[in-house]
């Protein structure tokens, strides 16, 4: 029996091959990589504002977990990185429409660039449903 399991699921961003997993199922938990606002049907950012990035990533991390056996909701802690804090406030409108009643702990950086100059990634752990 393996001690890890990957998740990979059609209804997210495919992940880098050889390079990273969109999810590991280890120990009743899942640990996500991270997500960035990427439409999974063009494979490509979605247009708009942070705030529709941040919503995508959300998207694609619910799709992931669900593939996982859990959901959004079972989320612990969230990392969320970002191209310019002066984005916090945009990206926290958004951010606390999800995650259900408790919120997860959360961590916030800035940081110099992200994957396709996007402007805010997200990585998330759950417990398993």
């Amino acid at each position: 029996m393996s001690l890890k399991t990957p998740v990979l699921t059609k209804n997210a961003p495919p992940p880098l091959p050889g390079v990273l997993s969109q999810a590991i199922v280890a120990n009743g938990m899942v640990y996500c990589s991270g997500s960035i606002g990427v439409d999974v049907s063009s494979g490509k950012l979605v247009g708009g504002d942070i705030k529709a990035r941040t919503h995508q990533c959300i998207k694609n991390l619910g799709h992931i977990l669900e593939a996982a056996g859990s959901k959004i909701e079972n989320t612990v802690k969230v990392n969320v990185f970002l191209s310019d804090m002066d984005n916090f406030a945009a990206m926290n409108s958004v951010y606390q429409e999800h995650w259900g009643d408790v919120k997860p702990c959360r961590t916030c950086v800035a940081v110099k660039t992200l994957p396709l100059n996007t402007d805010v990634e997200i990585e998330c752990v759950a417990v398993l449903s």
